[in-house]
């Protein structure tokens, strides 16, 4: 099961539409994970309707109508692998073990606010991933999105994507 995790796209405020790499990533994934911040819903409406499965949440920069159709958290189990999906973490400093105590039932947390890509693992054995943002680089260098697969009841081959800057 091949996924594409995405988070913080801002549209329109920070572009227009998703980049055309993004576009086709979406058409290659068998689910779409995005961890909020959409700003406006007419990306929702093109993820759920080109999709061929969207797990999502709302951000900060969400407004009413998108909370109104989105959860603030998203669970689900892909593969045998238990997922969630939340748009805040709180601080860098010591998020591991903050959220290895918050979720103890999830294999994986998929998250996002910081547009900062992370990935890692948990004493508990949670892994934790920012996909960045493929919109709003902010501080980061490049713009940025994950691809994951799921075989075997395990996550494997888990790629941070860099968008080119033009």
């Amino acid at each position: 099961m091949r996924l594409l995790l995405i988070a913080d796209t801002h549209l329109p405020k920070r572009a227009k539409d998703l980049p055309a790499q993004v576009w086709s990533e979406v058409d290659d994934a068998d689910v779409v994970i995005h961890a909020g911040d959409w700003v406006e819903p007419e990306l929702l409406d093109e993820l759920e309707s080109r999709a061929k499965r969207l797990v999502a949440c709302w951000g900060n920069n969400d407004g009413p109508e998108l909370r109104a159709r989105l959860p603030e958290r998203a669970d689900v189990e892909l593969g045998g692998v238990r997922f969630t999906v939340t748009h805040e973490t709180g601080a860098a400093a010591g998020r591991e073990a903050r959220m290895a105590r918050a979720y103890p039932d999830t294999d994986v947390l998929v998250f996002g606010h910081s547009h900062i890509p992370w990935d890692a693992t948990a004493a508990t054995g949670l892994r934790l991933l920012n996909p960045g943002s493929p919109t709003d680089r902010r501080r980061q260098p490049f713009c940025t999105y994950m691809t994951a697969t799921v075989r075997g009841g395990a996550l494997h081959d888990v790629e941070l994507h860099r968008l080119d800057r033009g």
